[in-house]
């Protein structure tokens, strides 16, 4: 269940026991030992390799209040063998990690929506760390949806994969998209602790994608800047694009994303829906 905001000791607790079940004890060079009830390393083995007390790492996995410094909190990313990801998760979890001054972004930065009209014929878009679409380009509206046909709340670019019943089916390999996603949520509303809009997108998700619950109780945590991703268009047909994602040093909460034609046959299926005398209603 998602709660208005970041429990931070709760989402600790079972973040430390989700990482600490999935390792192999072989994969760590621990020797073997009787046969084990439950997966992965027992407390004792995860107390030895960080250098803590079994006692503190039962308390930390009972939520009992604890909050490990940032010299434990580094011990414990070593000894789960935490991606640098998954650390920075921790150390949000932990609160060891500096905090962005102000309020969430809810308005695109004028320059920053001058410069995503400016990167046309390339779709762009302009998004915060909720995924609320701030600013787009007319590429990018034909390329998956009329952002400015939806409401306010719902053009949010997690929403519209799981919820809109056009745009949740452009995407060829779905599943790849929503976990990654849901492993730059995760890290959001870690780094955001206090943000109710983001617990409220996500307990919506939660209640109505299957897909979404099952995939949030992983807690897997990662940051994508970069990427491919196969699209089943309408109007366009299959085709695929490479995306970036960069983050303005003016206004770091601030997301901008960049589609490019991944090869010469998905650059003539965008160039073909750039193209005026397109219906994209066809389909």
């Amino acid at each position: 269940m998602i709660t208005s905001t970041v429990d931070r000791t709760q989402e600790l607790a079972a973040f430390l026991r989700s990482r600490r079940e999935r390792l192999d004890p072989g994969d760590l060079g621990l020797p073997p030992r009787r046969a084990r009830r439950t997966p992965g390393l027992r407390r004792e083995e995860v107390a030895e390799l960080a250098g803590v007390s079994v006692d503190y790492v039962v308390r930390l996995e009972q939520a009992r209040g604890l909050r490990p410094s940032a010299e434990v909190a580094e011990a414990l990313a070593g000894a789960l063998r935490l991606t640098p990801d998954e650390r920075a998760y921790l150390f949000d979890l932990a609160g060891h990690r500096p905090r962005t001054g102000g309020e969430p972004a809810t308005a695109a930065a004028p320059p920053l929506a001058r410069l995503v009209t400016d990167l046309a014929p390339l779709p762009a878009m302009l998004m915060n760390h909720r995924y609320d679409i701030l600013a787009w380009n007319a590429e990018m509206t034909r390329l998956l949806v009329d952002f400015a046909t939806l409401p306010p709340s719902r053009r949010n670019a997690m929403w519209l994969c799981l919820l809109h019943p056009q745009v949740r089916e452009f995407y060829v390999d779905r599943e790849r998209v929503v976990r990654e996603g849901i492993a730059h949520l995760r890290a959001a509303w870690a780094a955001h602790p206090g943000d109710r809009a983001l617990s409220g997108l996500i307990a919506e998700f939660t209640a109505r994608d299957a897909d979404f619950a099952r995939l949030w109780a992983e807690r897997d945590v990662k940051v994508s800047g970069r990427g491919r991703k196969r699209l089943r268009h309408p109007v366009a047909g299959e085709f695929a694009v490479q995306y970036e994602t960069l983050a303005p040093l003016q206004d770091p909460d601030q997301l901008l994303v960049i589609y490019r034609a991944a090869d010469a046959a998905s650059q003539s299926a965008m160039d073909r829906l750039r193209a005026p005398d397109v219906d994209l209603d066809k389909g």
